[in-house]
């Protein structure tokens, strides 16, 4: 390898994870450099895409509210300090069927850490959001502070504010690491060096491309669809905050009002089929537009007739059970490996950049982490199974 260029910490994934990992350890003081192979939040990234939801409520896991509560935090921080409204407070809307347990379990631990939130029965909820039809629904709950994020322009604008502030950003795919101990560099296609103290595989659905024989039977990516009807003229019964954003858990499905008027955004939340983040066909199924369609004319009877207006594939990239992986890799001292955002990481982004820096730079676990100990053992790769048992969502 030639022209070899030397950082304190190399940051592999310029997704959401990567790009708030880099901010974090720029702030600290680290000469960081960040890549990615096809640029931030690009189209193929699990990070791309128009909109995320952030939402304190998780039922009992209690780690992921207090990380959520502080992720948006600092989100709203950074948006007003760079001038990009790219937070919507839509409220967020839980759907739940008679004696639902997860709502009931995320109404107990919002209460825990003092989280907004107001229980809905039937009536109400038809009273203020009448767009939804309730037939097997019994009550709800409602977060007030939650909302959308706007997540490819989210993660491209911590990238630029990343860059300025002394990250370097290359795009370039980057080479596994070879051998065992100490990784000294890693090479991109051009065959540059990146030489590094530290480096943070952040690769997402990748990881196990990366990593095949660590990796590749423990992170699942998964074909993800997802539709944007468009409203009936004039219908501001679909925009915030009219309509909030909305997830019934017992159906695994959820939805978004129309935002910046790109559509009324619905998708099922259960994982699809095994996908290629890479060469995967990034085209919706028939199966998947007659499916979506029954249940958005189930749910809104106005919307019956709606034109889908957008598609939109993507992936999640799941672990055995929904928790992040955050660990080092068993075989390099050196090198750090973070993903498995399972379709619910994109909100956690601030507090898992900072959390994994920390743990880079030997830092005591912060206080706001919920983590029972200087490390939290559910983000281990230890814990990381070859079978999925999704316990978070």
């Amino acid at each position: 390898m030639s022209g070899a260029k030397a950082y304190d910490v190399a940051v592999i994934g310029a997704g959401v994870f990567g790009s708030w990992t880099a901010h974090f350890l720029n702030r600290a003081g680290k000469k960081v450099v960040l890549l990615d192979a096809y640029g931030p939040a690009n189209s193929r990234a699990s990070s791309g895409g128009e909109s995320r939801i952030i939402r304190a409520g998780y039922g009992a896991d209690e780690i992921y509210s207090r990380w959520a509560m502080r992720s948006l935090d600092a989100w709203k921080e950074f948006f007003a300090r760079a001038g990009k409204p790219l937070f919507h407070r839509t409220g967020m809307l839980w759907l739940a069927r008679e004696d639902d347990s997860f709502v009931r379990s995320t109404q107990e631990t919002l209460a825990r850490l003092g989280a907004r939130f107001e229980p809905l029965d039937r009536s109400e909820i038809a009273k203020r959001f009448p767009q939804f039809a309730l037939d097997d629904v019994a009550g709800g709950l409602f977060e007030p502070e939650s909302g959308a994020l706007m997540a490819r322009r989210a993660v491209q604008a911590v990238v630029e504010d990343a860059a300025r502030n002394g990250v370097a950003y290359e795009t370039a795919r980057v080479s596994a690491p070879t051998g065992r101990g100490r990784v000294a560099a890693v090479a991109i296609e051009s065959g540059v060096a990146i030489r590094a103290e530290t480096f943070v595989f952040a690769c997402g659905p990748w990881l196990g491309k990366v990593f095949p024989d660590l990796l590749g039977d423990r992170v699942f990516p998964s074909r993800q669809e997802v539709f944007f009807f468009g409203a009936p003229a004039g219908a501001a019964q679909f925009t915030s905050p009219a309509m909030p954003i909305w997830i019934f858990h017992a159906d695994e499905i959820y939805g978004f009002p129309d935002l910046e008027s790109r559509g009324v955004k619905v998708a099922f939340d259960h994982h699809g089929p095994a996908f290629d983040p890479d060469t995967g066909v990034r085209v919706a199924s028939a199966e998947g537009i007659e499916a979506i369609r029954r249940y958005v004319v189930r749910r809104f009877p106005a919307l019956a007739g709606a034109p889908i207006v957008e598609t939109r594939v993507c992936q999640y990239e799941n672990t055995s059970s929904g928790d992040f992986l955050i660990d080092r890799h068993p075989e390099f001292e050196n090198v750090w490996l973070v993903g498995g955002g399972s379709g619910h990481g994109f909100k956690h982004g601030p507090a898992l950049g900072e959390y994994v820096a920390g743990r880079v730079l030997g830092a005591a676990c912060p206080s706001w982490a919920g983590a029972s100990q200087e490390v939290e053992r559910r983000f281990s790769l230890a814990t990381k199974q070859r079978v999925q048992k999704r316990a978070v969502f």
